[in-house]
């Protein structure tokens, strides 16, 4: 039982740690996505059975590797196209060093693997999802879990980007430097939506954890890549410092508790200080080191900092020219001068920014604020219609029944 138990949890070891190295590897040595991830999940399979009989191996990613070869190579066989044919001449040519085959030794090609998943020719929610698949490595159920859809739908969703991947002749490559900085903007939007979405996404829950450390997983995962890469340390910055609040945003029954109201003995300082540490070293001004100063501010001990954060969100709002942006500036402006000098700032965003529910619940706390009472009520009864999340809703509902008390 203790061996079958050993055996169990170095797999899953192996899985977390080597994965994508391991599927990026193989799909450089076979030019093939599927046929590298269906390989490496057949390695895995047989490691499942070997180890748990024969013990772990020494060297579990390079048994994985070499297993996982093989698996590609009987499924060429097994399917004699003239192409397959001409792949196998070559790797036959390999096959007598393949059992001293070590992927320590072997480039390492993730940052290929995630450029390939997140190329502008596939839709966004393709990304995303194919990015959780192949360099998260999670699998097709997990992941319609994660996003609340049906396993098929997302199975389909997956099976789609993989054939556009191929139909396209998307090339399995690091972007080369001209189109890295459009591409490398591509990946870390794909990244920031994964972690986004575990923060009052649709849905009963408020914070969906899993999804959120699954984001800050591939935002580490980017940084060791790209270390030098100013707005890539800064997402990573961004999501640690928004992440390290999560055990005081919600109170014992799952309600909602404010910015203001959270108990800040709750939070993180260890993942505070690591973030920190990240945007200590002087960068450009991108977006996303912005937002990364802006969380930052929000952790001193004195509490949040609203005059250097209402004036790094004017820097950042004539950045991006984001509504979404001026809205979060709304919020600081109202907090570091006055409330009517917030609500002046949402004029002429109801056409940019549409149904969104939190533009209807600013300008209802503005409205309470400056004493607007009957005003304030009928905002958050729209942001209340327009919540997509059950947990804000409630906290929507219980603020109009304050008001109205």
């Amino acid at each position: 039982m203790r061996h079958a138990l050993n055996s169990a949890r170095a797999i899953e070891a192996a899985y977390r740690a080597d994965w994508a190295r391991l599927l990026s590897l193989l799909a450089r040595r076979f030019d093939d996505l599927d046929l590298a991830e269906d390989a490496l999940a057949d390695a895995f399979a047989s490691a499942a059975r070997a180890w748990d009989a024969g013990g772990v191996p020494e060297r579990p990613s390079a048994w994985l590797m070499r297993a996982a070869i093989r698996k590609a190579i009987d499924r060429l066989r097994r399917s004699a196209t003239a192409n397959n044919a001409r792949r196998l001449l070559v790797i036959d040519a390999e096959d007598g060093c393949m059992d001293t085959v070590d992927p320590d030794t072997l480039p390492d090609e993730r940052l290929a693997l995630i450029f390939t998943c997140c190329h502008p020719a596939l839709a966004r929610e393709a990304q995303v999802a194919l990015t959780l698949r192949l360099v998260v490595g999670l699998a097709t159920p997990e992941i319609a879990r994660l996003f609340l859809v049906a396993e098929p739908s997302m199975a389909a969703r997956l099976t789609r980007a993989k054939r556009k991947i191929a139909a396209a002749r998307i090339p399995f490559r690091e972007p080369e430097p001209a189109e890295r900085a459009e591409r490398r903007d591509g990946v870390l939007a794909v990244i920031y939506l994964l972690f986004t979405e575990g923060y009052a996404g649709s849905g009963a829950t408020l914070i969906r954890t899993a999804l959120a450390e699954e984001a800050i997983r591939l935002g580490g995962l980017l940084h060791m890549l790209m270390p030098g890469d100013g707005e890539v340390a800064a997402l990573l910055a961004l999501m640690m410092l928004q992440h390290a609040r999560r055990f005081a945003r919600v109170d014992e029954d799952g309600a909602l508790i404010l910015l203001k109201d959270q108990d800040r003995d709750l939070w993180q300082d260890d993942e505070i200080a690591a973030a920190r540490a990240l945007i200590a070293t002087p960068a450009p001004e991108g977006s996303y080191r912005l937002q990364a100063l802006i969380a930052a501010a929000h952790c001193t001990a004195e509490g949040s900092d609203w005059p250097t954060i209402a004036a790094l969100y004017a820097r950042l709002d004539a950045l991006t020219g984001s509504p979404v942006v001026r809205l979060n500036r709304a919020v600081a402006v109202a907090e570091a001068v006055h409330p009517a000098a917030g609500l002046a700032l949402l004029e002429g965003l109801d056409d940019r920014l549409g149904d969104h529910a939190r533009l209807a619940l600013v300008r209802g706390e503005l409205f309470a604020r400056t004493g607007r009472t009957g005003d304030a009520i009928a905002a958050l009864r729209q942001a209340a219609t327009q919540a997509a999340n059950m947990v804000e809703r409630r906290h929507i509902e219980a603020r109009i029944a304050a008001l109205r008390d």
